[in-house]
C-alpha cells in the first residue's frame, strides 16, 4: 500500500492504495465518483473513459501509480452546462445510458483537439467507445451539434 495524491476534478485527494490498482476503482470505490462506469475491464469498450491532462484514457487499465501530478477529469468534472451534455439531450442520445459518460468524455477530448470535426474524424475518435443500444448516429449528430455544426454540414 502507498499513499498517493490525485488531483481529480480540481480537488486534491490522498488515498492509501496498492499502486497497481486501476484508476477506475479509486474513482468509484474510494472517491465515490460513480459516473465513470465499469464495462469490460480490458480497455476496449470506453465506458470508463476519463481525461488525464485533457487526453481521453481508459481508467480500467490505467494503474493509479501512473497518474503522478496529472489532472484527472471525470464526467462529474465536466459540469452540467457542458455543450456536449446539452447536445446529448437535444439529440435523444441515451437509451440505457450506461456507456454515455465514456462517450461524452471521449467526445469532449475530440472537440478540444478538433473543434469542427467531420464525420470521419468523429468516427475515428469514437471507434473505441461501444454502445450496445446502437446510438452511434445520434452520438455523431450530438457531437456536430455541440461543435456548432448543423446536422447536414459534415462531409
Amino acid at each position: 500500500m502507498e499513499s498517493i495524491t490525485l488531483h481529480v476534478n480540481g480537488q486534491p485527494y490522498t488515498v492509501e492504495v496498492h499502486p497497481d490498482m486501476p484508476l477506475l476503482w479509486v474513482l468509484r470505490d474510494l472517491l465515490g465518483l460513480t459516473g465513470t462506469k465499469y464495462g469490460c475491464g480490458i480497455g476496449q469498450c470506453g465506458a470508463c473513459t476519463v481525461h488525464q491532462d485533457g487526453e481521453a484514457i481508459q481508467s480500467c487499465t490505467t494503474p493509479v501509480s501512473e497518474i503522478h501530478d496529472s489532472e484527472i477529469t471525470t464526467i462529474e468534472g465536466l459540469g452540467g452546462d457542458n455543450p456536449l451534455q446539452s447536445a446529448w439531450i437535444a439529440e435523444s442520445v441515451p437509451q440505457c445510458g450506461y456507456c454515455q459518460p465514456g462517450q461524452i468524455m471521449t467526445a469532449a477530448a475530440l472537440l478540444k483537439h478538433n473543434p469542427n470535426p467531420d464525420d470521419e474524424a468523429i468516427d475515428e475518435a469514437m471507434a473505441y467507445n461501444l454502445c450496445r443500444c446502437g446510438t452511434y448516429q445520434r452520438i455523431r449528430r450530438a457531437i456536430h451539434l455541440a461543435a456548432g455544426q448543423s446536422e447536414g454540414s459534415a462531409t
